[in-house]
């Protein structure tokens, strides 16, 4: 999977959730997509790194304290 294919599929999704308002205007957007997506990023990345922090902080760029940050907002630990 390409991050041409990722880019797609959100960009599709967004459409979808868009039309899907019938009009209606969209509030706070930004943040209810770095939520959403956020939490299926670190679930999958914790799973993969076999729920090692250190690891999956490094896979994502990120400390080890924000990791555990993020993760304890998504109640994912």
């Amino acid at each position: 999977m390409s991050k041409k294919y990722i880019e797609e599929c959100i960009r599709t999704s967004l459409e979808t959730y868009l039309r899907d308002l019938r009009g209606t205007e969209p509030d706070g957007m930004y943040d209810m997509m770095l939520h959403v997506v956020e939490k299926p990023l670190l679930e999958v990345v914790m799973r993969h790194a076999d729920d090692n922090q250190s690891k999956a902080a490094q896979w994502l760029g990120l400390n080890r304290n924000t990791l555990r940050k993020k993760l304890l907002e998504h109640k994912l630990i």
